[in-house]
């Protein structure tokens, strides 16, 4: 099943005994996990396990106690591993057979393993599984809409849209910062979002230079960033710094064998990155990393002297020859 279907079941409200929701949109599990605690009314009395704090001794324990003051029992399990199938039929059995149990199972594992669960969630015993996407431009702004009515903000619609482009469409981001604008307590427009909402783009470039340097297709990066307001020569400094960085881990490296981005940069990264700079950094040879200085170089004097409609295909350019180096 999936997002459609679901809502219109969930408005004629029979509310499925048991499901599973899953897919690639983090913000859809959050929603839809908060739409049931809502729907039950069971704020109070509902169980989540996350991650490793699930037991199925306690999640049966749970569903097997009479709910207090007439309520309902909701189990809430969040994983991204798959829970062992006889946890799973066990929990389905004793949530499906009482009229006052409910389970939702949110799996954040990878959607083809999720497959194997699904047949376990069938209609017959008041079950099904859900799978949620990436969110379309259309549902990210009748969502951001409704959010901005339910907490009064005005809002247009050009503005919104401008707010989810900044943000990389993060519609999650997008929620909380109709919140924060909110404050303001006057008509928010696109100069606003401005001034006041914090890019992506920093994070996009970052992204761009590693699919840059595993040699993948950087097209639809770079085409986000241009729509996030980034102009072809921020994105050359952007490379000409990482390039730089590259040289001088891999420097620092041959001369102490080992890693410190304090000693490197003057400030520590954040480990995952520090190990990302340090795993591109060996795989190129030093006369590679200053061939690149160098092409970088000149590609900066063509850009200074091209046409400004002509720059957008040249960073294009500059972009596809870079991989030839590596």
């Amino acid at each position: 099943m999936y997002k459609r279907e679901f809502d219109t079941l969930l408005t004629s409200q029979k509310i499925p005994k048991a499901v599973l929701l899953y897919g690639e949109n983090s913000f859809f599990l959050d929603y839809y996990k908060t739409l049931y605690i809502q729907k039950l009314d069971a704020k109070e009395d509902a169980m989540v396990l996350q991650y490793d704090t699930y037991k199925f001794e306690q999640a049966y324990s749970y569903l097997s106690q009479n709910s207090l003051f007439g309520g309902v029992n909701l189990l809430i399990v969040r994983s991204d591993k798959k829970m062992p199938k006889k946890d799973l039929e066990a929990l389905l059995t004793i949530a499906t057979k009482s009229d006052s149990n409910y389970f939702v199972y949110i799996f954040e594992g990878d959607s083809k393993d999720a497959r194997s669960l699904q047949s376990s969630f069938v209609v017959k015993n008041n079950a099904l599984w859900v799978r949620f996407f990436e969110t379309t431009l259309r549902e990210a702004l009748e969502i951001l809409t409704h959010k901005a009515r339910h907490i009064g903000l005005k809002i247009d619609h050009y503005a919104l849209n401008h707010l989810f482009v900044l943000l990389n469409h993060n519609i999650a981001l997008a929620v909380n910062e109709l919140d924060k604008l909110a404050i303001l307590n006057r008509e928010i427009t696109s100069k606003d979002i401005d001034n006041l909402v914090y890019s992506t783009a920093p994070m996009q470039v970052e992204q761009l230079l590693l699919v840059l340097f595993e040699k993948k297709d950087t097209f639809a990066l770079l085409r986000q960033l241009m729509e996030l307001g980034e102009d072809e020569f921020s994105v050359l400094r952007s490379i000409q710094l990482f390039i730089h960085q590259l040289f001088m881990f891999n420097a620092y490296i041959k001369l102490h064998g080992a890693i410190d981005s304090m000693a490197i940069l003057g400030y520590r990264l954040p480990k995952p990155i520090e190990e990302q700079r340090t795993q591109i950094a060996l795989r190129l040879k030093s006369t590679t990393l200053l061939a690149l200085c160098e092409y970088l170089l000149r590609s900066e004097l063509e850009l200074k002297k091209a046409k400004a409609i002509d720059r957008e295909s040249l960073i294009f350019g500059i972009l596809i020859k870079m991989q030839s180096f590596f």
